[in-house]
C-alpha cells in the first residue's frame, strides 16, 4: 500500500516538470557550452543586448513614426549615438575587464554539477519571485544608502545618473563597484535558496529584462507595471521619476519598501 501510494506521490510530483524537462534536457546536452567559463559572461551580455535592441530600433523608428511617441515618458528625447555608444562600451568593458575573470576564477574551481531533473515548475516560479524580491530589498538599502551619503554618491553611483532621460543601453551604465554589488546579491540570493541551475538562468534572464524595461523610457499598455495589480510593481514611468528628482522611488521594481519608509512618489500612467 505505501509502495502505490508513493509512486502516486512520485508521478504527481513529476507532473510538474513536464513542460521544464525537454528544456533542461537540451541545456544539459550542451555541457560543454554551460560549463565553460565564457558561458556566463556570453549569456550575461547577449540577454542584455538582445533585451535592449527593440528599444533602440525604437529610438530609431521615432522621428519616422510620431505614434511612437504617445508610449514615451520623454516624447521629445530621443539618444544620441554619443550617449548610447559609451554606454554599450562601458558594458562590454567591464563584463570583458571584470566579470570575465571572476568567472574564471570560480571556473578553476571545477565543474558546477548539473541535476538529472529539471525543476518543478511551481518551485522554479516560487525561487525566481523570491529571488526578485530579496533582490528588490537589498538594492533599495543598497540604494538609499548611496543616495543619503554624499561620498557614497560621488564616488560609486553618480555616473548611473550622468543621463537623466532613461534609455535602454544606459541600464547597465555604471561603475564597477554597483555592478559587483548587484552581482553580489543575485548570487548570494540563489545560493541562500540552493536554487535549481535552470531556476537560476530563468531568474538573470528576468531581472535584466525588468532592470531594461525600467530603463527603456517606453510605457506601453502591456508593460509589466501594468499587468501586476494593485499597484504593487512601479514600472517604467515610477523609476523613471528617480531618475529625475533622485530622492524618491529608490527600490527598483516594487513599491512596498517606498510605501513604508515614505519614499514613493506616484507616477501618473499617461
Amino acid at each position: 500500500m505505501s509502495g502505490h501510494n508513493s509512486s502516486e506521490l512520485h508521478v504527481l510530483c513529476s507532473s510538474g516538470q513536464l513542460f521544464l524537462q525537454p528544456l533542461w534536457d537540451s541545456l544539459r546536452t550542451r555541457e560543454a557550452l554551460t560549463h565553460s567559463p565564457f558561458f556566463p559572461v556570453i549569456f550575461s551580455i547577449a540577454t542584455y543586448v538582445g533585451f535592449c535592441l527593440p528599444f533602440v530600433v525604437l529610438d530609431l523608428l521615432c522621428p519616422w513614426v510620431p505614434a511612437l511617441r504617445r508610449y514615451k515618458i520623454h516624447p521629445d528625447f530621443l539618444p544620441s549615438a554619443r550617449q548610447v555608444l559609451p554606454c554599450l562600451g562601458q558594458t562590454l568593458y567591464q563584463h570583458l575587464v571584470f566579470v570575465f575573470p571572476a568567472t574564471l576564477l570560480l571556473w578553476a574551481r571545477g565543474p558546477v554539477f548539473l541535476p538529472l531533473e529539471a525543476p518543478e515548475l511551481l518551485q522554479l516560479a516560487f525561487h525566481v519571485v523570491f529571488c526578485l524580491l530579496l533582490f528588490d530589498t537589498e538594492f533599495f538599502l543598497w540604494h538609499v544608502l548611496h543616495h543619503k551619503v554624499p561620498w557614497l554618491y560621488r564616488t560609486f553611483h553618480k555616473m548611473h545618473h550622468q543621463n537623466s532621460s532613461s534609455f535602454a543601453l544606459a541600464t547597465q551604465y555604471m561603475s564597477i563597484w554597483e555592478l559587483f554589488s548587484l552581482v553580489f546579491f543575485d548570487i548570494m540570493n540563489v545560493t541562500l535558496l540552493e536554487c535549481h541551475p535552470l531556476t537560476i538562468l530563468v531568474f538573470h534572464v528576468v531581472n535584466i529584462w525588468l532592470s531594461v524595461e525600467d530603463h527603456s523610457g517606453y510605457d506601453f499598455p502591456w508593460s509589466t507595471h501594468r499587468l501586476v495589480p494593485f499597484g504593487w510593481y512601479g514600472g517604467v514611468a515610477h523609476h523613471d521619476l528617480h531618475h529625475s528628482q533622485f530622492n524618491c522611488n529608490f527600490a527598483p521594481y516594487f513599491t512596498h519598501w517606498d510605501k513604508i519608509l515614505g519614499t514613493l512618489r506616484s507616477a501618473h500612467a499617461k
